[in-house]
């Protein structure tokens, strides 16, 4: 009766989201006293996921299954949890994961419980802390159903190291993908993706067009993170909707967040309330992201950000 992990990946390699969900998974079989199993769809290599914690991964290897579908990786999921007769299933709290989940959840009749930021403080009841109004409080919630679902907030727990040796079992569950079809999917172009980022380098309207996108990505290089942009940037075509993060986006919970000429509308900011810290650039002092910001720079981007780059590439030099 192990702990079941499912494990994100893309193009054939794990999302650090897939370590930080077995990190998760250890601590709560740790407190069971049993074992880390992962359900890895398409996946990389096993020892990878033994690093921390798994000791046995089902892998599935399916071209059919090379495009997410929530309800197919719930049919998935939901076998392996059967497979192993696990009682508490971890996933993401990714957009992937967010959309299987209450399919999951259904189909094991078990008890969901999103954004979870804690290991669980308590066993019996199974008790674990969550974020609730978008980040903007913490509240305690139970789960008293049989089978418990546990969505690990992004950048929330952690990475832990624990090492174990992950033995690989092929894994060929029933799925169904009637229904279902995916025409394109639209991928941010960065080395570093939003999903994995733990800087994230974003802009708005106040950059006046795409063509000053330049300096935004060589900040982004510099730091080694991910760039991304506000829905009007989206929107006009300056960049791809990959990149769009906000409440209508990809949410962010990186550990640092630079904004430069966004204002800060509400939407924008329930995406990335999650993010550690947040460093605004803008010309305008009113701009409501000031409220929300650690630190705020008031100045103009095509002068702050080319120096900042510059003292950064100089820091780096020394080290």
């Amino acid at each position: 009766m192990s702990v079941l992990v499912y494990t994100e990946s893309e193009n054939g390699k794990y999302k650090k989201t897939a370590f930080e969900v077995a990190s998760y998974a250890k601590a709560v079989a740790e407190k069971m006293g049993t074992t880390v199993t992962a359900v890895s769809i398409n996946g990389g290599d096993a020892s990878a996921l033994g690093n921390y914690g798994v000791e046995k991964v089902l892998q599935v290897t399916n071209p059919a299954l090379e495009a997410f579908n929530a309800k197919a990786y719930a049919d998935v999921v939901k076998q392996a949890a059967e497979k192993e007769g696990a009682k508490v299933v971890i996933v993401s709290s990714s957009a992937d994961s967010k959309y299987m989940s209450p399919m999951l959840a259904v189909g094991l009749n078990a008890g969901l419980v999103s954004n979870v930021v804690e290991a669980p403080s308590s066993m019996s009841p199974f008790t674990v802390k969550r974020t609730a109004f978008t980040n903007k409080a913490f509240n305690n919630t139970t789960i008293d159903s049989d089978v418990k679902i546990v969505a690990v907030s992004k950048n929330a727990f952690g990475l832990v190291e624990n090492s174990a040796s992950a033995s690989v079992e092929d894994f060929s569950p029933n799925f169904s993908t009637e229904g279902v079809s995916v025409e394109s999917v639209d991928r941010a172009t960065d080395k570093v993706t939003i999903a994995d980022a733990e800087i994230v380098v974003s802009a708005g309207r106040g950059l006046k067009g795409p063509e000053n996108w330049g300096m935004v990505e060589e900040l982004a290089e510099t730091l080694g993170a991910a760039t991304a942009c506000s829905k009007p940037v989206s929107d006009l075509g300056w960049r791809p909707h990959g990149e769009h993060v906000g409440q209508t986006g990809k949410p962010v919970a990186s550990n640092l967040y630079i904004a430069i000429g966004i204002s800060g509308a509400i939407q924008h900011l329930a995406g990335i309330n999650a993010s550690k810290v947040k460093v605004v650039i803008n010309t305008d002092p009113e701009a409501p992201f000031f409220k929300a910001a650690d630190y705020g720079v008031v100045g103009d981007a095509f002068e702050v950000v080319p120096a900042l780059t510059e003292k950064l590439k100089a820091f780096k030099a020394q080290q």
